[in-house]
């Protein structure tokens, strides 16, 4: 018998002293907050309070100004390891013209510095129909992605940023431009996967009252303009069920 002690609540994120401007505008000034393991945490601010630029420092597309960010423990400097992070950016980042089908788009998911121009493996091309099965989009994976809707995007940029089965997922306001039907049934399946698998979430989003119903009414933490709403997918009773499953190796 091997005794295994695993940690519940690991530190995926830790943001400390953390300061950004834009020359002479400061934007975020001494953040402090740290996101553990299987937390789901939705961020919601007026314009200009800095949450997109927060996002784009954790996932290293902006430098910080003063402080620093940790990646599982690494400060986001050093760290290499960006397959273990899914990135939905907003959707206007996106240019609709680009000449790419739905299966091109999730399998550039696994693109990196480690693999840029190496063939497609069948393991990967497993992980991609996985992917498309998940977000329920086989059925369109030869068309253009810009001759798809608002909903079908987001489900393509959904399933690219999962095909590594990343243990973080970060959108940023993931149902701008979607009607309200489609934005209800894209929530139920992020907050499904939250409860259900195992994964950290970081959502910046607009709606205030999709964020409030599964997070909770009032914010874990407040900083300037932005405003910190955070659930954990379970309570420490399951932890103790994790370690007991374990505890045989």
């Amino acid at each position: 018998m091997q005794s295994v002690s695993l940690d519940c609540h690991q530190h995926m994120i830790e943001i400390q002293d953390l300061s950004f401007a834009y020359g002479e505008q400061k934007v975020i000034s001494g953040l402090n907050y740290t996101v553990k393991e299987r937390d789901f945490l939705g961020i919601i601010g007026s314009n200009g309070a800095g949450k997109t630029t927060l996002l784009k420092m954790i996932v290293g597309l902006l430098p910080p100004t003063g402080g620093d960010i940790k990646l599982f423990g690494e400060s986001v400097r050093k760290f290499k390891d960006w397959e273990r992070i899914g990135y939905v950016p907003q959707k206007n980042a996106f240019n609709p013209l680009f000449p790419a089908t739905v299966r091109e788009v999730v399998l550039s998911g696994l693109y990196n510095n480690k693999n840029l121009i190496r063939r497609v493996s069948k393991a990967q091309q497993r992980q991609c129909e996985d992917a498309l099965e998940v977000m329920r989009i086989q059925d369109i994976a030869g068309k253009r992605v810009g001759q798809l809707s608002g909903g079908q995007q987001q489900r393509v940029f959904l399933a690219r940023a999962l095909i590594n089965h990343p243990d973080l997922l970060i959108l940023d306001e993931p149902t701008v431009g979607i009607d309200a039907e489609t934005q209800s049934s894209f929530f139920e399946l992020i907050f499904h996967m939250h409860a259900h698998h195992h994964m950290t979430f970081l959502m910046v989003s607009h709606d205030i009252d999709m964020i409030k119903n599964y997070l909770g009414h009032e914010p874990v933490q407040r900083s300037g303009k932005i405003n910190f709403y955070c659930r954990h997918s379970h309570e420490a009773q399951d932890c103790v069920e994790e370690n007991l499953q374990h505890t045989l190796v």
